[in-house]
């Protein structure tokens, strides 16, 4: 194995975790406040919306099927191994998912160059990501679409190199012998992972995923609405408290 590709598949996946964990770490710590996504919908919420659920239903589509993959390979074989199973799967729902993902976020990056409101605030980390997003999320579509049935050798290449990462005993075999598109694939995904705290993606960590199932919120006030918000009384005698 060539020093270039030990240090592509060896030493950049343990350099990306690093890096993202203490990163993380280190910016919620000193600007919790810039721990999120940074939202731009109150500048331009029209076009938002039909690019943002675009995006992130088919991103989390796509990385479920790719986490079932690295977790569990085995059932994922024993799924594929009907070819009813692996058309429904792998070509209609995972490759219609990968489009979707890729359709938003083209929309989203359209958005954000077009709009000049949105452009004032747009870093060159948020620009840069959306390239490196946008060329990953293509990527993955020539490979399902190139080379057919990346579900079975994910489970049976790919997790068995991740895993051997975790296990501090990188077994590379494997992988090297992958078309190059999958090495470039797998080797921005470790890009993409290091990059996470120096951009807005580190918002997924703080996703508020407890409202799902949190109970109706229930507003009470504790003084006259109609007095406080009438536009009759002076400012003097009724300080406006919910302004």
């Amino acid at each position: 194995m060539s020093a270039l590709t030990n240090l592509l598949i060896v030493a950049l996946p343990y350099l990306a975790v690093v890096l993202c964990v203490i990163g993380c770490i280190y910016r919620y710590r000193v600007s919790g406040f810039k721990f999120s996504s940074l939202s731009s919908q109150f500048l331009d919420s029209d076009k938002l919306f039909f690019g943002s659920m675009l995006f992130h239903w088919g991103l989390l589509v796509v990385l479920a099927g790719h986490l079932l993959a690295f977790l569990f390979p085995g059932w994922v074989l024993h799924i594929y191994s009907s070819h009813a199973n692996l058309v429904i799967f792998e070509e209609m729902i995972g490759f219609t998912f990968g489009l979707g993902a890729l359709l938003g976020l083209v929309w989203l990056f359209i958005r954000r160059m077009g709009n000049q409101r949105v452009r004032v605030v747009t870093s060159r980390m948020d620009i840069f990501i959306e390239v490196l997003l946008i060329f990953q999320i293509a990527l993955g579509c020539w490979i399902a679409y190139a080379y057919r049935w990346g579900s079975t050798w994910f489970a049976s290449n790919l997790s068995p190199y991740l895993w051997s990462l975790f296990k501090l005993d990188p077994q590379t075999a494997a992988v090297v012998s992958l078309p190059a598109p999958v090495l470039i694939h797998i080797v921005a995904a470790f890009v993409i992972l290091a990059l996470i705290p120096f951009s807005r993606l580190v918002h997924f960590l703080v996703a508020p995923f407890t409202y799902i199932a949190r109970p109706y919120q229930q507003v009470i006030w504790n003084w006259d609405r109609k007095r406080i918000r009438d536009p009759n009384t002076a400012w003097s005698n009724t300080r406006p408290k919910n302004n």
